[in-house]
């Protein structure tokens, strides 16, 4: 009998704000795009390991579909206990992730401790930032377990309507 191991959510929560603080604040503070990297490059990793686990009594996907599909059911529901809301694709290799209550930006709190006579245009810039900055994770993820599957792919996010967030996953050629 195998035993599942399972890592609490708010571990994964802190882990995260954590990895990102460090990135920002500590390594690469006037590197946004140089800090996102290296935190998408841990997603992916991470994204990559957990395919090959998941996967490891199936047999190979033989269609992109199939493995999106994968991704989005088996895949999302190990990770996060759900699966994805709603997934579009306009069949020539982009397809849209949707999930309406992504589980880390339901919890996460951004920090409002800005200038008060800092324009709201500006405050929300600097939120979106923030928000932008703990999804290169997931989208690493999402491209590690793609990459595992045979599917190199390029993927981002887009946050609409807090908490919801789409990946919108384009495979390349």
């Amino acid at each position: 009998m195998e035993m599942k191991r399972e890592v609490s959510g708010s571990c994964i929560d802190s882990l995260l704000a954590e990895m990102v603080s460090s990135y920002c604040n500590r390594f690469d503070t006037n590197k946004p795009e140089l800090a996102g990297r290296r935190i998408e490059a841990i997603g992916y990793q991470v994204g990559h390991q957990l395919a090959e686990r998941y996967t490891k009594e199936r047999p190979r996907f033989s269609e992109h579909l199939e493995a999106i599909k994968f991704v989005c059911k088996d895949f999302w529901y190990e990770v996060f206990k759900k699966q994805i809301d709603n997934l579009k694709t306009n069949h020539r290799g982009t397809f849209v992730l949707q999930d309406n209550k992504f589980p880390w930006l339901a919890r996460m709190s951004v920090d409002d401790n800005v200038d008060l006579s800092q324009d709201p245009s500006a405050m929300a810039e600097n939120k979106a930032t923030q928000m932008s900055m703990h999804l290169y994770f997931p989208c690493g993820i999402i491209r590690g377990a793609l990459s595992n599957l045979g599917i190199p792919c390029a993927v981002s996010a887009d946050i609409s309507d807090l908490p919801a967030c789409s990946f919108v996953v384009r495979i390349k050629a």
